[in-house]
């Protein structure tokens, strides 16, 4: 696939055209220029604003060249099929966290004390209310946090959230992320103890939340193994993704008393109805703020990466932090699969072309790459197109 930017001027033949497959905030939206307009066309579409909807059936045009995810997951988006046709996916990491944050502490305010049950049987009272309540409260007794120990698994934007608030709320803190980066800890409470195995972790929580992204390394991670470790009145949030807990494991342990309380934001088939559970219908990222930070953050990245070729925060494709173009002549922006010799190949192309590169930036991550190359001169487009048809290019945009 060769897509070829055109001139960013206004008029309607120089604009990127954005599809939106769910409502994505006018936050967002509003930020668009005047070089972009909305289309219901996913044909001619140059990028898709999504949330929720599922797009791992779809088919792509050779006009698409960004995805953008208003929200963490991208388990609804195709990575690696998009990687292979160059359409760069991103994502909005953080722009929920703090509603996410919110939202874990209340589950655990909630889960100590047995407020979804008395709440439930408050409902039930007709008359003689002040008498019945007076009787019937001790049933609902529970436990103040203060003091009890959280264990918080993956220490990223929303795990880092969790864990300073739970400790200024007077909880003990622990924290497991073989990931863990330098800004997170930067962040990071020197209050909250850090393991860096999880097993041994798990014993000594109260309270225990996950927080690491679904992937093949984390899937079922959560098993009777793993469960058998943690204390037997603990209580198991998971505010990540479903896949994350072997459902039939967490089952088993809430029936053998094994774990207290399971609170989830992803409710599924298997643990509904279960015993011991608190199933909320995917609340995390769901308030006006959330909604409108991610739909932000998605509009600046696409527009970001449509003009000047620059990816900040994208899930199959290296970040480049290329900057504006400063030379009178064109930027090439080269996908291209991470294999040796290709950056030569690249360079030694425009150099046979008599074109001098001012600047050039070249990033990977796994089996993909990205070269962002600024010409001094102007260059023949359909010159460049021919001359990058070597094997490993998957896609050259001409930026001017």
């Amino acid at each position: 696939m060769f897509a070829v930017a055109t001139p960013l001027q206004k008029g309607a033949d120089a604009m990127f055209k954005i599809a939106t497959l769910n409502k994505i905030s006018s936050e967002g939206t509003n930020l668009l220029t005047d070089n972009y307009s909305i289309t219901d066309d996913l044909q001619t579409a140059n990028a898709i604003l999504v949330r929720s909807a599922n797009m791992l059936e779809m088919e792509f045009s050779d006009e698409l060249l960004a995805i953008a995810r208003a929200g963490a997951g991208t388990n609804n988006i195709p990575l690696e099929k998009c990687a292979e046709k160059g359409i760069v996916v991103f994502n909005t990491p953080g722009a929920n966290a703090n509603a996410v944050k919110e939202l874990v502490i209340a589950s655990i305010l909630i889960g100590s004390r047995n407020l979804i049950e008395a709440v439930e049987w408050g409902k039930t009272l007709k008359e003689g209310v002040a008498d019945a309540v007076e009787k019937g409260k001790a049933q609902f007794a529970g436990h103040e946090i203060k003091g009890m120990t959280l264990g918080v698994v993956g220490l990223g934007f929303i795990g880092v959230l969790v864990a300073n608030a739970a400790e200024r709320l007077g909880m003990r803190v622990a924290g497991y992320d073989p990931y863990l980066s330098v800004n997170a800890a930067h962040d990071l409470s020197s209050k909250v103890k850090i393991f860096e195995r999880l097993e041994a972790m798990l014993p000594a929580c109260d309270y225990v939340t996950i927080h690491v992204p679904a992937m093949k390394e984390t899937k079922g991670m959560f098993n009777e193994e793993l469960l058998k470790t943690m204390k037997s009145d603990a209580v198991l949030l998971n505010f990540s993704r479903d896949t994350l807990v072997v459902a039939a494991d967490v089952k088993k342990a809430l029936a053998e008393k094994k774990l207290r309380l399971y609170i989830t934001d992803f409710p599924t088939d298997e643990m509904a109805g279960a015993l011991g559970t608190i199933l909320i219908p995917h609340l995390g990222a769901s308030t006006e703020e959330s909604e409108e930070n991610c739909a932000a953050m998605a509009v600046n990245e696409v527009m970001n990466y449509l003009e000047d070729g620059v990816i900040e925060n994208s899930v199959n494709y290296p970040t480049v932090l290329a900057g504006k173009k400063a030379t009178e002549g064109p930027r090439l922006c080269v996908l291209h699969r991470n294999i040796p010799n290709i950056l030569s190949r690249l360079t030694g192309t425009v150099g046979d072309m008599g074109i001098n590169i001012s600047n050039l930036v070249n990033k990977s991550t796994k089996d993909y790459a990205c070269t962002i190359l600024d010409l001094d001169s102007a260059a023949d487009e359909n010159a460049i197109r021919k001359a990058f048809t070597f094997d490993g290019v998957i896609a050259v945009r001409i930026l001017k």
